[in-house]
């Protein structure tokens, strides 16, 4: 599978992906949630969709899977990816608001995004 098709399905299921999981962790802090459960919460909710969407379509294919293996791969990936995410929201909350925690939110993910990619098309889905 080319990596221009796989980034292009991964970029278009990463922006749904990051629109629930935006979505989500501005709903749960405007309504009070701290903002740190507010992002962890939003990330699984987008994470759960991305692992099922990029496994059947964007890695999909010879010498891929979706088992067991993968799913402890990308739960790992996704801790550590979300750690430095609530971190980083926190400390944005903590020192600039959490206005400026939600503007901060996208580049975050963008970034982690790009990290994402990687291990999913080299490590995760991986037989």
């Amino acid at each position: 599978m080319s990596l221009r098709r796989q980034g292009s399905h991964y970029l278009a299921i990463g922006g749904l992906q990051w629109l629930v999981d935006w979505g989500v962790t501005v709903w749960l802090s405007h309504m009070g949630m701290l903002i740190e459960p507010a992002n962890v919460s939003g990330r699984v909710s987008g994470a759960l969709l991305g692992y099922w969407l990029n496994g059947k379509f964007t890695f999909a294919g010879e010498g891929s899977a979706m088992g067991r293996v993968q799913f402890q791969r990308f739960a790992l990936m996704w801790l550590c990816t979300t750690a430095a995410s609530t971190l980083a929201m926190g400390a944005i909350d903590d020192v600039l608001g959490l206005k400026w925690a939600w503007l901060a939110k996208p580049v975050l993910e963008i970034a982690l995004g790009l990290v994402g990619f990687v291990l999913s098309r080299h490590w995760i889905y991986k037989r």
